[in-house]
């Protein structure tokens, strides 16, 4: 695709603004910082990865998987705001997802030990391990705040902090995995996903670019299920004082 004809597909922004002025949202500058960014972003990431295929180092290679845990720490967190240490986290929560998953890949010899490889399917796990964090942590703040009187009761009567919150936890969990499970359930008759998608307008066979976007879905549901899992063990006391008093929570969107 020449830049020229990727020019045109501006008119869906253009199109979208001016439905935005039609109906007075007022979503205009949204949408321009939005297709800026996205274009400025996603064009500096094609030269870095070009650079990094290229240069075929390791090192290169952990630098921008640890760069994205860092970005999707940072972004998750942001739903859980007042509570220090969610950042930390969260990292460490999709971290030790991402070595798990690389970890089994690699030595089951599932994928090619190569950046063409190991940085694309990274980076969709650590996105959607952004995306369950987020679940989670909006999902538990709700959850304590709906379930305070429950708590507060239990401890009263002698539960410890985990005991309390026991279903509470589980509830956001199962909370969190809910986009990914149903993502399982339509995937292929609603939706057909982007590295399917990708790889047969590249001229892949369709079987093989099938057999590619099972590895995915799987691994999707692994991290999704590792990380709300590893993150509900090491946030839940943030959302306690060290007297085991439930904290006064921020409701966030």
């Amino acid at each position: 695709m020449s830049y020229t004809a990727l020019s045109f597909t501006l008119l869906f922004v253009l199109g979208t603004m001016l439905v935005s002025v039609w109906q007075k949202l007022g979503l205009e500058k949204d949408i321009i910082v939005g297709t800026v960014r996205s274009a400025i972003q996603l064009l500096a990431v094609g030269y870095v990865l070009q650079f990094i295929f290229k240069s075929d180092q390791s090192i290169y290679v952990i630098v921008i998987i640890l760069f994205m845990i860092s970005v999707a720490a940072w972004n998750a967190a942001k739903r859980g705001k007042g509570l220090r240490g969610l950042v930390w986290r969260i990292g460490l929560a999709i971290a030790t997802m991402e070595l798990l998953m690389m970890g089994i890949l690699l030595s089951l010899h599932i994928i090619e030990a190569t950046p063409q490889y190991i940085i694309p399917i990274s980076g969709m796990t650590i996105g959607s391990a952004m995306v369950v964090s987020g679940l989670f942590i909006n999902h538990i703040k709700h959850e304590i705040q709906q379930s305070k009187g429950e708590i507060e009761t239990l401890l009263s009567l002698g539960a410890t902090v985990p005991q309390a919150i026991q279903e509470v936890r589980k509830r956001s969990v199962k909370f969190s995995m809910i986009p990914t499970i149903d993502g399982m359930k339509t995937v292929g008759l609603v939706q057909l996903p982007g590295m399917m998608t990708g790889m047969i307008i590249a001229g892949a066979d369709p079987v093989v670019a099938v057999r590619y976007q099972i590895l995915i879905v799987f691994s999707f549901t692994a991290s999704a299920a590792i990380t709300s899992m590893l993150l509900s063990v090491l946030s839940y006391r943030l959302f306690f004082t060290p007297d085991l008093r439930l904290k006064q929570i921020v409701e966030q969107g």
